[in-house]
């Protein structure tokens, strides 16, 4: 059975919010120089749709391991998503003067700062891991899982590959699938194999919230890739086109705009495949959360 959109979201605002609370003081009691903090913070409490967190923490619930035990964890691989983002802006990146819907952490402080405020972030959120309070192995695993989606074999050797192939022309789909995976979809994935990691799944089920994630990646990039067409500045929060204008390739600029729908349906469908083996509520958030994905404004 379905869960109804309704209900989805909710629980994506519920979860989301708690992200939130706990970013909100991660920095508390900590001798950080008042510029880098409100570095930091700018872009951690900049809003976003906390999708990587909430991945962590419902598939640490689907296993069993209540929500709040997990939220340590969740909060640490925002903190690398965010980081991510405030380098990502940087003119010697993707030059992006707007995020969120307000000005890149470069642009509201300066990008020194902001280099440091996205190695602050880097850093901290593997201290956060470190101290989480549940089983030893589990956090190392988790850890070390995490390490290698957002490293150089993952996100940031991504980011290097998104770079290399901007302005070639001969780019085939293979090649953009490739990057995707590490650029965005490693992420995407540990997310959910950690929080699965940290309750303890089985080898059997890691590999079934693996293909989730992996699938769900997908589907999340070519989304993007159509909202970057298809949508307005003041609905994404950051500036449309920038793709096209960098001579980034994306799945609309290769396949066209019906093809890409149905290819994000397609491994929306993947990911909603994948979780056969599971049942209850925690299992139809996540076949929602996946619906959702793929039909979303922004």
């Amino acid at each position: 059975m379905m869960m109804p959109v309704s209900r989805m979201k909710e629980l994506l605002r519920e979860r989301g919010q708690m992200v939130e609370e706990n970013l909100a003081v991660c920095l508390d009691g900590r001798a950080v120089p008042q510029r880098l903090k409100d570095s930091m913070l700018y872009s951690l409490q900049a809003g976003g749709k906390r999708l990587r967190p909430v991945l962590c923490l419902s598939a640490a619930a689907l296993c069993g391991l209540p929500l709040r035990d997990a939220l340590p964890f969740a909060s640490a691989i925002e903190m690398i998503h965010t980081y991510s983002l405030v380098h990502d802006d940087l003119p010697a990146m993707d030059d992006d003067d707007l995020r969120r819907g307000k000005p890149s952490n470069h642009k509201a402080f300066d990008e020194a700062t902001a280099i440091l405020a996205g190695d602050g972030l880097l850093t901290d959120a593997f201290l956060m891991m470190c101290r989480s309070p549940l089983a030893p192995p589990r956090v190392l695993r988790a850890i070390s899982e995490l390490a290698l989606a957002a490293g150089s074999s993952g996100m940031v050797g991504g980011q290097e590959w998104d770079m290399i192939f901007t302005g070639k022309d001969l780019v085939s789909i293979e090649d953009l699938r490739g990057i995707h995976a590490m650029k965005t979809g490693a992420l995407l994935r540990a997310s959910c194999v950690c929080g699965a990691m940290l309750a303890g799944a089985s080898d059997e089920d890691l590999a079934a919230i693996g293909s989730y994630g992996a699938a769900l990646g997908v589907a999340f990039q070519i989304a993007d890739d159509i909202l970057d067409v298809v949508a307005d500045t003041a609905t994404l929060g950051k500036p449309v086109g920038s793709d096209a204008a960098q001579g980034k390739k994306t799945y609309p600029a290769l396949l066209g705009l019906d093809q890409s729908r149905a290819l994000a349906r397609e491994q929306a469908e993947k990911a909603k495949a994948a979780l056969a083996g599971f049942s209850g509520d925690e299992a139809d958030f996540l076949r929602a959360l996946a619906d959702y994905t793929v039909t979303r404004a922004a």
